[in-house]
């Protein structure tokens, strides 16, 4: 009597889960998604999601990072030191406003509404993986206007979780880049003031 062969399931690919909940976690939000959402959504059981990621707040991680790595701001050709501050940071904000509004469903920066989730180590997590790019255009103020940047870096990480959370809400992309060129000219009020 043969034995039959039994139909092995493939190996899970823990880079294409990471990519799956990326997308759950930037549609929802930290806060909403369950082990549960997720387990489904991987196609898992609890047992394997634990071992392959350790847990909720460390897929969350490492889909934050690879948020980053593929939708990240490109800042340095944004913030050059040979534009204008009010270049610069109309650039900047309206590829922001653009970027957050593209999607139908993924909607705002899956960092920025992170730095909001209720979950203290989500948010811990958000804040850290933020903390470059704010520090990135810190510094393009700071050799460009060093008199205003103080006020300037508050003036842009605010503006920029406006238009996340406003994308995040549904506002349409025309609209967000509208506020992002309003915002940009405030600043080039300010600087000209």
């Amino acid at each position: 009597m043969k034995q039959a062969n039994r139909l092995r399931r493939p190996a899970f690919d823990r880079e294409a889960g990471v990519a799956i909940a990326q997308a759950l976690f930037h549609e929802n939000g930290y806060d909403a998604v369950s082990i549960a959402d997720l387990t489904e959504a991987l196609n898992i059981k609890p047992p394997s999601f634990y071992a392959a990621y350790g847990s909720k707040v460390g897929l969350y991680e490492r889909s934050l990072e690879r948020y980053a790595r593929e939708s990240a701001l490109p800042l340095n050709k944004l913030l050059s030191t040979d534009k204008t501050v009010a270049k610069g940071v109309e650039g900047l904000l309206v590829a922001a406003a653009r970027q957050y509004g593209r999607h139908k469903h993924q909607r705002g920066c899956l960092v920025t509404e992170g730095m909001r989730a209720d979950d203290k180590d989500a948010r811990e997590v958000a804040c850290k993986l933020a903390r470059p790019g704010i520090t990135a255009i810190n510094d393009w103020l700071m050799a460009v206007c060093p008199e205003s940047a103080d006020c300037l870096i508050d003036f842009i990480v605010v503006t920029l979780k406006g238009l996340s959370a406003a994308a995040y809400q549904g506002m349409p992309q025309r609209r967000l880049v509208e506020t992002a060129k309003i915002a940009a000219q405030v600043v080039a009020t300010h600087i000209n003031t």
